[in-house]
C-alpha cells in the first residue's frame, strides 16, 4: 500500500507534487514515445505539452532546493536529486543522436539548474540573515555588526548542509564543498563592497580578524565542517590589493597602540621610582607590574599581527619600541639613582626582576621575532642587567683600596673583615629578590671581587722582595679566596670555579724555584688562555727577587709550551683583569721580548 499505489490515480501534476523522481519518469516515458520510435507522425498535441510539463518540473525542482533547510523537505530532495541524475543520463542519450532527431529542449542540464538555484538560495540566505538571532546586534558598528551576521550565518547554514543535507546527494555532488564555495564568493563579495570605501580603524582590524581567524578557525576548521570542505577551492577572501591597504591601516593602528601601552607602562614606573615608592613584596619577594603587564600585550599584539600580516617581518617595529624604552628609563633611572641617596638598590632590583621577565620571554617566543631583532633586544637587556649588577659592586670598591697595599700586609685580617662585612650587608638587601635574579647577581657579584682582587694584586703597589714575604703574601691570598668563596656560596652563588683562580696564583707567589715556577706558570696559561702578555709580566714583577736568567727561562718555556687551543669550555677571568701598562721602558722590552 502507500505511496505506490496512491500515484497510479494520479494524473502528472498530482505525482509532480508528490514524487519529482516519478515525475521525471513519466516525463522520459512521453519523450520516448514521441522521439524514441521510427515513426515521423506524432501528436503535436502531445508534443506540445511535453515542453509544458518539464517546465513545470523545472519549477517544483527549484521549489524544492529553496526548501532545502527545511527538514521535512528531505525525501523530496532526495526524490529531486534523484530526477536530476536521472535527467543527466537522459540528456548524454539524446546527445549521441543528431541534432534534428532530439527533442529540441534538449539538453536541459538539470545540474547547471540545481546549482543555478543553489546560488540564488545561498545569497538570499546571506541578505536576510538576522543579527539577533546571529549574535551580531551587540557590535559597535553597523559594518561589525553585519560582517559577524554574514559569517554567523555561514557557519550555521554550513553545519545545517553537513548534518542533514549531505546524506541527500551521491558523493560525486561534493555538496558540502559547493555549499562552501558559494557562501565563500558571497561573503567575499560582500567584503568588497565594504572595503571599497575608506573604513576607520577599529572596522578594519574587526574585518581582518575575521578573515585571519574567525573565518577559517569557526567557519572552515569547525570540528564538524573541515573533513567535508575543500578548503583548497575556496580562495582568499580579499583581492590582494584591497588586503595590502588594510594590513597597512592595522599595522600603523597597532604601532600607536603598542607606543600608548609602553608610554603609560613605563610612566607609571617611573614615577613610583622618583617618588621613592617602596617595591611591592609577595611571599617575601620584590614584585613588579611592568613586564607582567607589557609582555601579554606584547605577545598578544605580535602573535595577531604574524597571523593577520602573514609574517614576524613588521614585529620587529614592535620591538623596537620596547628596546627604545628600556634604554631610555633606565638612563632616566640612572639619573634618579645619582640625585637620590636612598633606596636605589630596591628599585634596582625591582628592575633586574623586570629585566629576567623580559629575557626570559623573548628568549622562548623566539619564532614571534625576526633573529637580527631579538638579539639587539637580548643585547640591550644584557647591557641594562649588567650595569644594574655593577651598582652593587661600586658600592664594595672602596674597600678593595686597601688590598695588596701596606695596611692589607700588615693588618690582613682588619681590611678582610671589613670586606665580608660590607659583602654580607650588600647580600642581606638581596634577600627579596627573585631566586633566578639573585642567584645571577650574586654570581656576577663573585667574579667582580675576584676580578678586582686580581687587578689589585697586578698593581703592584705592595713590593715583596724576599721569600717570606711572598709566602706569607700567599697565604693570605688563600685565606681571601677561602673566606670571600664560603660568603659567597652560603648564600646561593654558584660560580665554584672561581675558588681556584687566588690559590693558583698564590703558589707563583710561593714556589722558589724556576723549575717549579715554570711548570706552575704553563698550567696557569693553559687552564686560562685569556691570560695575556700583560697578565704575566704583572704576576712576574711581583717576584722582585726572580733573577734575569730565571724570567728569561719562564718566558722561554711560555713561549714554547703556549697551545693553540678551542677555549670555548674554558672560563673566561684574566681578560676582565685591565692590568694598566705602568712598566718603564726597559722593563716591558725585557719582559715581553721573549713572549
Amino acid at each position: 500500500m502507500g505511496p505506490e499505489i496512491l500515484l497510479v490515480d494520479l494524473d502528472f501534476n498530482g505525482i509532480l507534487e508528490q514524487n519529482l523522481a516519478e515525475a521525471q519518469k513519466l516525463l522520459v516515458a512521453a519523450e520516448e514515445r514521441l522521439f524514441g520510435s521510427n515513426k515521423p507522425a506524432r501528436a503535436e498535441e502531445e508534443e506540445g505539452e511535453l515542453p509544458n510539463n518539464y517546465q513545470c518540473f523545472i519549477t517544483h525542482l527549484e521549489m524544492i532546493i529553496k526548501d532545502s533547510f527545511i527538514e521535512d523537505n528531505h525525501e523530496r530532495l532526495k526524490s529531486a536529486v534523484t530526477a536530476i541524475l536521472q535527467e543527466e543520463a537522459q540528456d548524454k542519450r539524446w546527445e549521441t543522436l543528431a541534432k534534428e532527431k532530439r527533442p529540441s529542449w534538449r539538453p536541459i542540464r538539470f545540474r547547471e539548474i540545481h546549482d543555478k538555484q543553489l546560488k540564488d538560495f545561498v545569497e538570499e540566505r546571506m541578505k536576510n540573515a538576522n543579527e539577533e538571532e546571529n549574535g551580531a546586534d551587540k557590535l559597535s558598528s553597523s559594518l561589525k555588526r553585519e560582517v559577524c551576521r554574514l559569517g554567523k550565518q555561514i557557519q550555521k547554514d554550513l553545519l545545517v548542509v553537513v548534518r542533514r543535507l549531505r546524506e541527500c546527494y551521491p558523493s560525486d555532488f561534493d555538496i558540502c564543498t559547493k555549499y562552501a564555495q558559494l557562501y565563500h564568493q558571497a561573503f567575499s563579495t560582500r567584503l568588497q563592497e565594504l572595503t571599497r570605501s575608506k573604513v576607520d580603524v577599529e572596522d578594519c582590524c574587526y574585518i581582518l580578524r575575521w578573515v585571519a581567524f574567525y573565518y577559517p578557525s569557526d567557519v572552515l576548521n569547525h570540528q564538524e565542517l573541515k573533513e567535508h570542505i575543500d578548503q583548497s577551492s575556496l580562495g582568499p577572501l580579499l583581492p590582494e590589493g584591497t588586503l595590502k591597504i588594510l594590513h597597512e591601516q592595522y599595522f600603523l593602528h597597532k604601532e600607536n597602540e603598542v607606543r600608548k601601552w609602553l608610554s603609560t607602562a613605563f610612566g607609571k614606573e617611573m614615577k613610583k621610582w622618583s617618588d621613592g615608592v617602596e617595591p611591592n613584596l609577595v611571599d617575601g619577594f620584590y614584585i613588579s607590574s611592568l613586564a607582567v603587564d607589557i609582555i601579554p600585550l606584547i605577545d598578544s599584539t605580535m602573535k595577531e599581527m604574524k597571523a593577520i600580516l602573514g609574517s614576524e617581518t613588521k614585529n620587529e617595529y614592535i620591538l623596537c619600541q620596547l628596546d627604545s624604552y628600556l634604554k631610555d628609563s633606565y638612563m632616566k633611572n640612572r639619573k634618579l639613582i645619582k640625585v637620590k641617596q636612598g633606596g636605589p638598590a630596591k628599585t634596582l632590583c625591582v628592575y633586574l626582576v623586570n629585566i629576567h621577565q623580559f629575557r626570559k620571554y623573548v628568549q622562548e617566543a623566539e619564532r614571534l621575532f625576526p633573529e637580527k631583532t631579538r638579539k639587539a633586544l637580548l643585547c640591550t637587556l644584557a647591557n641594562i642587567k649588567t650595569v644594574c649588577q655593577q651598582y652593587f659592586y661600586t658600592e664594595l670598591k672602596p674597600l678593595f683600596r686597601k688590598f695588596w697595599t701596606n695596611a692589607w700586609y700588615d693588618g690582613h685580617n682588619k681590611v678582610l673583615d671589613d670586606l665580608v662585612k660590607a659583602l654580607e650587608n650588600q647580600i642581606h638587601h638581596l634577600k627579596p629578590l627573585e631566586s633566578v635574579c639573585r642567584e645571577e647577581l650574586l654570581g656576577e657579584l663573585h667574579l667582580a671581587v675576584m676580578v678586582e682582587y686580581v687587578r689589585r694584586m697586578m698593581k703592584r703597589k705592595l713590593k715583596l722582595k724576599r721569600k717570606k714575604q711572598q709566602e706569607k703574601a700567599a697565604e693570605f691570598m688563600c685565606q681571601d679566596s677561602r673566606i670571600i668563596c664560603s660568603t659567597f656560596a652560603k648564600v646561593g652563588s654558584n660560580e665554584n670555579w672561581l675558588s681556584d683562580i687566588l690559590p693558583r696564583l698564590s703558589e707563583i707567589l710561593r714556589l722558589q724555584d724556576p723549575g717549579s715556577l715554570k711548570l706552575e706558570m704553563v698550567t696557569l696559561t693553559r687552564n686560562y688562555p685569556d691570560l695575556s702578555q700583560q697578565h704575566v709580566v704583572a704576576v712576574l714583577k711581583l717576584k722582585s727577587n726572580l733573577s734575569s736568567s730565571d724570567l728569561r727561562g719562564i718566558k722561554d718555556c711560555l713561549r714554547d709550551n703556549r697551545v693553540t687551543q678551542d677555549n670555548q669550555s674554558s672560563p673566561s677571568f684574566f681578560s676582565k683583569v685591565i692590568v694598566k701598562r705602568k712598566y718603564n721602558k726597559s722593563a716591558v722590552l725585557f719582559l715581553c721580548k721573549k713572549m
